[in-house]
């Protein structure tokens, strides 16, 4: 299996190329060369299997025996034995055909747990194979930063570095990536957005001579790795509910696009998928693209779902691809036009392309409370406000003879004040996931200035740390 950047300038890399470079060098994000392809009988027989047995299944194709199969059924069992559920990522029934896929039961509360975990034993083993290191910088609305700083604590070849929008995450959020005090883990507030931490992430991976110091790589969304394992629990869920006889339906809280661009690749992969439904919040530049084709960034609104609150979806660029027939030139023409012009016009193909599988919906911030209100009130289920919007959009784009499957994608003591105001109860995390108010923080206060964040990061990475003046003075930090 080779893997192909989405703007066709960079070299085409192995899996293990793949995995620790994280975003391709002509700024693009790296795809398998071809969809494998999962046979009607070898998706029946996913019934009644452990994940991890479905994780190996799914995962190896794309990994195409680079890691023997022992090592990587291993790395496999041993992430997913983090979770504190037997069936890692548990369906809940809430109506007649409609079910909560929860994807929090892992040592975050998140969702992101389920790629991270996998992710970080991945890339360890490879760099331990290689006598390696390398720096990992990301950019974090709330809970990636939470699961990778988690993930990747133990890895002796791995530097982490987080930015996050400061003030703009919950507290508990916060407290799950300041409170990992490591070597080789570090939390940084910025004083901005998400879009201004995710922008940084993407130009340090421009900055090559930068990059090429630190030995830069990613584990956001923009990694085909966390792609690649949030694959899995498409199948598990689809086919615990009758698929592959059986089609079924996903909604999604989409904020980076990753996790339902997950579910489009389970569907390439022969999953009977009928629609994947984008839920969005008011920063719903996804929801109006698929409305009008014209796709245009507007300003980042600070909502109750900050996962949610982003304007640039770095893996609709992915989905764009497929869209554009794989035309590597339509894509850099679409990305050039939104850097220049923050926005750009579908295609009619294109959108076309995209609404054979897609819906979108926003929601708005009072209609968000009110759906945390009625789920509680209705069912007894307490639920995060992501989940919310998810679940309100979903019973709007429901069909009775198809499951709709809507995903939780975070613990609702993530959110406890938000949950607390629409509903008036407590949302308490679970024992083995709490981080106490109180506890000792560590994290770096910086502005968005990508030339201090690379100094800082300059200054804590193993790789440079003992050549950072030098560095400096040659002018790479500029």
């Amino acid at each position: 299996m080779r893997y192909i950047s989405t703007r066709g300038k960079a070299a085409s890399l192995s899996f293990k190329e793949a995995l620790l470079v994280g975003l391709a060098s002509d700024g693009g994000l790296y795809v398998p060369e071809a969809w494998p392809k999962l046979s009607f009988g070898e998706m029946k027989s996913f019934k009644g299997k452990s994940y991890a047995e479905v994780a190996f299944a799914v995962i190896s194709p794309f990994v195409g025996g680079e890691i023997d199969d022992v090592n990587l059924r291993r790395m496999i069992e041993e992430a997913y034995a983090t979770f504190h559920h037997p069936a890692v990522t548990p369906l809940v029934q809430m109506g007649p055909n409609d079910w909560l896929l929860e994807l929090f039961h892992g040592p975050t509360l998140a969702f992101k747990d389920v790629a991270m975990q996998i992710l970080a034993r991945l890339m360890d083993h490879v760099l331990s194979e290689r006598g390696e290191r390398l720096t990992i910088v990301g950019a974090t609305s709330g809970d990636t930063g939470g699961a990778a700083l988690e993930a990747f604590k133990t890895c002796e070849g791995i530097d982490t570095f987080f930015m996050f929008p400061n003030g703009k995450v919950s507290d508990f959020q916060r407290r799950q990536m300041t409170t990992i005090i490591t070597e080789n883990c570090h939390a940084i507030a910025i004083d901005g957005s998400f879009d201004d931490c995710q922008s940084m992430v993407k130009d340090m991976f421009r900055h090559q001579s930068f990059a090429s110091a630190v030995r830069l790589s990613a584990v956001n969304s923009i990694n085909w790795g966390r792609v690649m394992a949030q694959v899995v629990y498409y199948f598990t869920a689809a086919t615990a509910l009758g698929a592959p006889e059986q089609s079924v339906s996903f909604t999604v809280p989409t904020g980076n696009f990753g996790d339902i661009y997950a579910g489009f690749v389970a569907k390439q992969m022969g999953l009977p998928i009928n629609r994947l439904v984008i839920a969005t919040n008011e920063n719903d530049i996804l929801a109006r693209t698929l409305a009008t084709g014209d796709h245009r960034l507007g300003p980042v609104k600070s909502t109750i779902t900050p996962s949610m609150d982003i304007q640039i979806s770095s893996n609709f660029e992915r989905l764009l691809f497929d869209a554009a027939g794989r035309d590597h030139a339509l894509v850099r023409d679409l990305m050039t036009t939104l850097r220049d012009s923050r926005r750009y016009k579908l295609p009619d193909k294109m959108l076309q392309f995209i609404r054979d599988s897609f819906d979108a919906d926003a929601v708005s911030e009072i209609e968000t409370q009110e759906e945390v209100a009625r789920i509680w009130k209705e069912t007894g289920y307490l639920a995060d406000p992501h989940t919310a919007i998810a679940v309100k959009v979903a019973r709007d784009h429901a069909d009775p003879d198809v499951p709709m499957i809507t995903l939780s994608t975070a613990h609702p003591a993530k959110f406890c004040e938000a949950v607390h105001d629409a509903t008036g109860e407590a949302a308490r995390p679970p024992i083995w996931g709490d981080v106490p108010s109180g506890s000792t923080e560590t994290v770096a206060h910086l502005a968005s200035d990508r030339a201090r964040v690379e100094e800082y990061i300059l200054q804590h990475a193993r790789l440079t740390q003992g050549s950072v003046r030098s560095f400096a003075s040659e002018g790479v930090t500029s």
